[in-house]
């Protein structure tokens, strides 16, 4: 197994793996697209340690970080789009699945919300946290935003996120070593910030939802009879 990944780390399919997965995982948020990013820049590192400290002993390829991270970086922004033109055209079918989901209608609120701000700091923290780069892309779609408001924060996201996974990989088989426990630091430290971005994701929600719940609730007024001026003598 060991040298299967290492054939494949070393040769130019590697951006394609990579692309193939990061563009799909939208759709199926298990398979292992950062692991996979991290994975090739850590060969990277391997490789320029080696060609650093004794020129010519480098027989393999070295994966091109550069590419790796466009790679990475457009098949997000690639797959972003396919899943919000999908959900664009879900339909009424689609809008029933939202409504039955909390996530998804809380998520689709909070998005309309940023976007209506010009802010899209979400689509980019979503990009980090365990499937919210799905809950993001579908509800954009489903609830027709405009792309122009959407697919340019996608692109930072991808990017940020491209970025960030390929300089995990890389610097910490530059300072840890190209080994496994190397690759497995640099893996932890992107659950970490998926934890983090999450937990980002989530604040904000609950905080709103207390700040409901602190109001208290206001009695209806009373309208006081009016009063008669005494009768005569």
């Amino acid at each position: 197994m060991l040298e299967s990944v290492g054939a494949l780390t070393s040769s130019p399919w590697i951006y394609a793996v990579v692309a193939l997965s990061v563009l799909l995982d939208v759709f199926v948020p298990l398979l292992p697209s950062g692991v996979l990013v991290i994975t090739a820049a850590t060969a990277a590192a391997a490789g320029s340690t080696t060609v650093n400290g004794a020129a010519g002993e480098a027989t393999q390829q070295v994966p091109s970080l550069l590419v790796l991270t466009l790679s990475a970086a457009t098949a997000s922004v690639l797959g972003d789009l396919v899943a919000y033109r999908l959900a664009w055209r879900g339909g009424d079918r689609l809008d029933r699945a939202i409504a039955r989901s909390r996530r998804l209608t809380t998520a689709q609120d909070r998005l309309g919300a940023a976007l209506n701000r010009g802010g899209g700091a979400l689509v980019v923290i979503a990009r980090f946290a365990p499937a919210g780069r799905s809950v993001v892309s579908l509800g954009a779609g489903a609830a027709h935003r405009k792309a122009k408001e959407f697919l340019p924060w996608s692109a930072l996201a991808g990017v940020a996120w491209a970025g960030y996974s390929v300089g995990l990989g890389y610097f910490g088989g530059q300072w840890l070593g190209a080994t496994w426990f190397g690759t497995a630091v640099s893996v932890l430290a992107l659950f970490v910030a998926g934890a983090l971005a999450a937990l980002l994701m989530r604040r904000p929600a609950a905080a709103a939802a207390a700040a409901v719940a602190a109001v208290p609730a206001q009695a209806p007024a009373t309208v006081s009879p009016p009063v008669s001026a005494p009768a005569g003598p």
